[in-house]
């Protein structure tokens, strides 16, 4: 087979912007591709008056501002222990023989004379034919420590080779090019709240297809660690203002509506006293666990601090650094990429420790794919099963499926999955999240082996 160079991935941003047909706050797709779910939500632009975020509130048309204002409060004050899945995309197809590499099997060094990695980061207790790259010796740590869950060949029959297409189907949870709702949309539709705008937050500029809803409102912000607090024609609002207004929502009252605007009043004024510390840290200020460089770092220290500020966070979504569509110069790009990835993970998960939090959060990483076992030169193509982690103190930290090994591989020359997306979707709707996985996994009947993902 020749050589992908990745058309419908590598075209200049004015190209995709141009051809994007999902509409404004989507990700720019090519001519041809699925339509991203969400595609004819609304947006409107909010700054929410009782957190100060800047948010992109996708559906929710029904609804006034105030009103989620007021819905992101009262969720705040009803939950606040429950649980939480914070999805991370490895944009581009991760090479999976790469973060797991089959060192142990015969094929793996002649597939890739030059790109083959050794054993240095230490072989993978489950299966001693993988070890780690030198470069996840972060996730290694976890893994050890019984905190990730590893599915190393992980996709869906007859896999489809274009980013976008299999993208699609992980974000809409199932193998439906016309979908419109996300996986996590579809639960947030059956068990979200109408009027709280954060309990689907992709920390980017645009939506995140797998959180868009069909019924409630979700959100995207960009930059979280810059809100304030914040009124319409008022700049700097004293506490003892804020004070006055709490004061105002303790009163008494018999009537049923002002009483609930009261209580309404009451619970923003208490959120903005939670938030206080975001918005007025020093410049010495730092989080309880030492993050590195860079934007995925960056978005994820400031994740944990809104969950330990109480936001009613239920489900979250953003990219990992780098772009991993590694066709070219792999060996040069590759290892950086994850490193920083690695460590940004680990510092996140021990900072929720620190803080108490880490029994009611969920990482899951996935890549639309994996690469071809056959290095192309200096690179490799796209491939079919990928690898993924459930990362987490109450995840079980056994593999799930196998690893197929590279003796037998696909029609097209790639891995074999040995687990399906849909499946594992199943169970941590069903496991972590606590509800039927009918009607948000729509082929969830299909998959009638009990998955052991958490403790």
């Amino acid at each position: 087979m020749k050589p992908c160079h990745c058309k419908d991935y590598t075209r200049s941003a004015i190209l995709r912007e141009a051809a994007a047909n999902a509409g404004g706050g989507l990700r720019a797709i090519e001519p041809g591709m699925p339509l991203p779910a969400g595609t004819g939500l609304s947006r409107r632009a909010f700054l929410a008056r009782s957190t100060g975020l800047a948010l992109a509130v996708f559906g929710g048309a029904a609804l006034a501002p105030a009103a989620w204002d007021e819905g992101i409060a009262a969720a705040a004050a009803a939950a606040p222990d429950a649980p939480v899945v914070v999805s991370v995309f490895m944009s581009g197809g991760a090479d999976s023989l790469s973060m797991l590499a089959p060192v142990g099997d015969s094929r793996y060094a002649s597939l890739r004379p030059s790109l083959a990695v050794g054993a240095g980061g230490g072989l993978f207790g489950e299966d001693a034919r993988l070890a780690w790259h030198p470069q996840l010796a972060p996730i290694r740590a976890l893994h050890e420590a019984g905190k990730v869950t590893v599915i190393p060949a992980i996709g869906y029959d007859h896999p489809n080779q274009s980013h976008f297409t299999s993208r699609h189907f992980w974000e809409v949870g199932e193998l439906n090019p016309v979908g419109r709702v996300g996986w996590m949309g579809r639960y947030l539709d059956k068990h979200g709240a109408a009027d709280n705008p954060l309990q689907g937050l992709s920390l980017d500029y645009s939506l995140a297809p797998s959180l868009a809803a069909g019924t409630v409102p979700v959100a995207a912000v960009g930059s979280p660690e810059y809100y304030r607090l914040w009124t319409r024609d008022v700049w700097n609002i004293e506490a003892d203002v804020a004070a006055r207004y709490g004061a105002l929502g303790a009163i008494p009252e018999t009537d049923p509506e002002l009483a609930a605007a009261r209580s309404a009043v009451r619970r923003t004024i208490a959120l903005q006293e939670q938030l206080k510390p975001l918005s007025t840290r020093s410049p010495e200020w730092a989080p309880p666990a030492s993050y590195p460089e860079g934007t995925f770092a960056r978005r994820l220290a400031v994740l944990a601090e809104m969950l330990a500020m109480g936001l009613p966070l239920r489900c979250v979504a953003l990219d990992a650094n780098g772009g991993y569509d590694t066709h070219d110069g792999q060996a040069g790009s590759l290892p950086g990429m994850l490193g920083q990835f690695a460590q940004s993970i680990a510092a996140f998960q021990a900072d929720l420790e620190a803080r108490g939090l880490a029994d009611r959060v969920l990482l899951h990483v996935w890549s639309e794919f994996g690469r071809r076992p056959q290095q192309n030169g200096s690179g490799t193509d796209h491939g079919a099963a990928g690898l993924s982690f459930l990362i987490g103190t109450q995840v079980k930290g056994t593999m799930i499926g196998e690893f197929p090994g590279l003796a037998t591989l696909d029609p097209q020359g790639n891995l074999r999955n040995t687990s399906d997306f849909r499946h594992v979707y199943k169970h941590i709707v069903q496991d972590w999240l606590g509800v039927d996985a009918t009607g948000i996994i729509p082929d969830a009947a299909k998959f009638t082996t009990p998955l052991a993902l958490f403790k």
